[in-house]
């Protein structure tokens, strides 16, 4: 295990050489890599160490003495403290371009695969773009108010911050209303976090609580939810206590209006953050599969059906598997109100499941969109069901990469394509998408 060592704050200069997947500057001092964070390639910058590791320095910027030219001035007052961002000092376009050269560097390096065609970039709006969100709150008796926004980069404290730009539906800002309702609160104490689920129509607000609301605190958050125009939602304990504050209250939905679908969701459930991109990655991953009536696709990590009723839409035969039940119990729901026939299991797809049911096939082709952690157990699905296509949805580089060695150098699939979607404008997440084709198809 690497440990840290003591360490010299004394400034030092150094050249930025590259741009680490976390988005810091890499530089190489005396042989030794150092991540510098806000620095960016091509910079010449001082800066201070935070932490010495036998593998790495850590270290923060202190000052450009030589600007990058796709430096920008961040937009947002409280980047550099707030840890939701991490790159908006860097044009956006050359934020995609990085995230571009940071995928197909994991690809070759840890999959060692090469995609044949790398994509343009898929990209949409770089400010209000993000529908999900879990704000931190906390009561600050130094400075005399309750904070909310997102953690600080450098420690596990919430940031005071009085807006965010990043945030969908004008929800950024409402932090410092968000602030005074807390504050206002019996409870103010035990309110820890507040999620964030902006639907096309509808805004929604779960308060997560740890002692019970009286009277009074209802009040104050009915009349918050009346004057600002969002739904409030309250979670005391586990998912399954997640309830509206008035009964009756709509759960919040999204459309996919090239497939004239609508979907409905609970503000806790998963939703791809960026609505703008979510619409090109569902066109996108129909598009690749090229389905035609009367195939038969599998969709694995299917969530609400987002992709899934797509692909019914344009006549598949579909079968969706999700290891969250009440996700699998929405999808079916969504089948439903779109009018489409569609099955949906519920399953750990971290585990094998060569055996069951749904595996038994035959398919024509196959969707994957995994978490972080990647398919690696249910890509050797792919080895018994020989699907002529496989379309791979990957929110983390390091995963797909490992993935699509299995794919290519085990399985025998031809790496077609692949391209970054920029889901998460000024950070340094990255989503991709990938298309694989069984040796001998078009």
């Amino acid at each position: 295990m690497s440990r840290s060592r003591r360490v010299d704050p004394a400034p030092f200069e150094a050249g930025v050489l590259d741009l680490a997947h976390d988005g810091r500057g890499v530089a190489r001092i005396d042989g030794k890599t150092t991540f510098i964070a806000d620095a960016l390639p091509g910079e010449w910058v001082r800066a201070s160490r935070v932490s010495r590791r036998r593998s790495h320095d850590d270290a923060v910027l202190v000052e450009v003495l030589e600007g990058a030219p796709d430096r920008v001035e961040p937009h947002c007052p409280h980047f550099g403290t707030c840890g939701g961002c991490s790159l908006q000092h860097l044009e956006p376009g050359a934020q995609r371009k990085a995230k571009d050269a940071i995928l197909h560097e994991n690809l070759q390096r840890l999959g060692h695969v090469a995609a044949e065609r790398r994509w343009p970039p898929i990209s949409g709006p770089a400010w209000g773009y993000r529908r999900r969100a879990r704000l931190g709150a906390r009561k600050v008796d130094k400075k005399g108010r309750v904070l909310v926004g997102f953690r600080e980069r450098r420690a596990p404290l919430v940031a005071d911050m009085d807006s965010c730009p990043v945030l969908a539906g004008d929800i950024g800002a409402l932090i410092p209303a968000l602030s005074r309702l807390i504050g206002e609160l019996s409870i103010a104490r035990r309110v820890p976090q507040i999620e964030v689920a902006v639907g096309d129509d509808r805004r929604a607000l779960v308060f997560r609580v740890m002692d019970p609301l009286s009277p009074a605190d209802s009040i104050l958050l009915d009349r918050f939810g009346s004057e600002h125009d969002v739904d409030v939602w309250i979670q005391p304990g586990g998912l399954e206590t997640l309830q509206p504050l008035r009964e009756g209250t709509p759960w919040p939905g999204f459309r996919l209006a090239d497939f004239d679908l609508e979907f409905s969701f609970l503000p806790t459930d998963f939703v791809q953050v960026n609505a703008a991109i979510n619409q090109q990655a569902v066109s996108r991953a129909v598009e690749l599969l090229e389905v035609k009536p009367g195939d038969r696709v599998l969709d694995l990590f299917c969530g609400l059906g987002n992709f899934s009723l797509a692909l019914a839409r344009r006549g598949a035969q579909v079968c969706g598997v999700e290891g969250d039940a009440g996700l699998v119990e929405r999808a079916r729901a969504n089948a439903v109100r779109n009018g489409l026939e569609a099955s949906f299991h519920v399953a750990n797809l971290f585990e094998d499941c060569r055996n069951a049911s749904w595996a038994q096939g035959p398919y024509d082709s196959l969707l994957l969109d995994p978490p972080r952690a990647g398919a690696e157990a249910s890509i050797h699905l792919v080895a018994a069901l020989r699907p002529a296509r496989v379309v791979y949805v990957s929110c983390h580089p390091g995963t797909l990469a490992r993935d699509a060695g299995i794919l290519v150098n085990e399985f025998g699939y031809r790496f077609s394509g692949a391209g970054i979607m920029d889901m998460f404008p000024h950070t340094a997440h990255m989503e991709s998408i990938a298309l694989f084709e069984r040796d001998g198809q078009a």
